[in-house]
């Protein structure tokens, strides 16, 4: 293995790229000192290029393309990616969101993520409401509410979406594989059941 990074190509810099393949390219300051290496030879590291710092507490490898929706949860844990950019991640939109929707546990602070990404609206909402239908998908691997959940979020704010958007995601849903018992149970909890009924009679 030697090339661009000559003497670095040590048991060290192949533990970190190991860390990296598991960690889909990001590497926490936790997950090198569990493996035995100091926060003097993380920034030997990033001094000479080998890593880049992303932000605090969270490195790269220089040489490998980090997925900016990974990278954003990962620096805001309890953030769930939401509305349109749950639905284009899950693939029920065709339409890349220029604006991140995010949503949020009531009290949660989202100060400094949102200075470093002005583009993510948040959204915020009960504890109780927050954990529902949340998923993990596998590309990018990150948390998102699933098509009911997206669903239902899209009808209780109605007036505040993008028609178009709108009319795609229902119509996609209620034509492609769906699970109304679930859509129900959501609805129920949101207290949109009855819109939700009505949106079947006329779709499904």
């Amino acid at each position: 293995m030697m090339g661009k990074w000559g003497a670095l190509v040590d048991e060290t810099v192949q533990l970190i790229r190991d860390i990296a393949k598991n960690s889909d390219g990001i590497i926490m300051t936790k997950q090198i000192e569990e493996a035995g290496i100091s926060r003097t030879r993380i920034i030997s590291l990033v001094k000479t290029g080998f890593l880049h710092k992303e932000a605090k507490g969270i490195y790269s490898l220089e040489d490998i393309l980090v997925d900016e929706y990974k990278l954003i949860q990962i620096r805001s844990e309890k953030s769930i990616f939401s509305y349109g950019t749950a639905l284009y991640l899950q693939d029920m939109s065709d339409r890349v969101p220029h604006t991140i929707d995010m949503t949020v546990p009531q009290g949660y602070n989202v100060s400094r993520i949102k200075k470093d990404y002005p583009e993510i609206r948040f959204h915020y909402v009960k504890k109780e409401l927050w954990e529902i239908g949340i998923i993990l998908i596998t590309s990018p691997k990150v948390r998102v509410y699933d098509k009911e959940r997206c669903i239902c979020d899209l009808i209780r704010d109605k007036k505040a979406m993008d028609m178009q958007l709108y009319i795609q995601a229902i119509q996609e849903y209620f034509k492609s594989e769906k699970n109304t018992r679930k859509l129900l149970k959501y609805g129920k909890k949101f207290g949109i059941e009855e819109k939700i009924r009505t949106y079947m009679e006329v779709l499904s």
